[in-house]
């Protein structure tokens, strides 16, 4: 659990690792590793009634190869991003 309280209509989210190796069973160096578009949605903001977040803590969501902004909390990598670059929650 992470102690940040993302504002407006931002989510944080936690990404998913990167593949080290293809189906094939080759090993993926670092610098050719592509970025996650899936990760869980680790904090979102306090109650609004106007425009309500849809996700909620937990959920598995996919998001744009290039949305949000990466932070790092306590060692651990998250992305702040708005709720509409969440393309859908599996």
């Amino acid at each position: 659990m992470i102690n940040i309280k993302p504002l407006g209509e931002r989510v944080v989210v936690e990404p998913a690792p990167a593949e080290d190796k293809t189906a094939g069973g080759i090993i993926i160096p670092d610098t050719a590793k592509e970025k996650p578009q899936q990760g869980t949605v680790v904090a979102v903001p306090a109650e609004n009634k106007e425009n309500p977040v849809t996700v909620k803590v937990g959920d598995k969501v996919l998001y744009g190869k290039y949305s949000g902004t990466e932070i790092t909390i306590d060692g651990n990598d998250y992305l702040i991003m708005n709720e509409s670059d969440i393309l859908a929650v599996i």
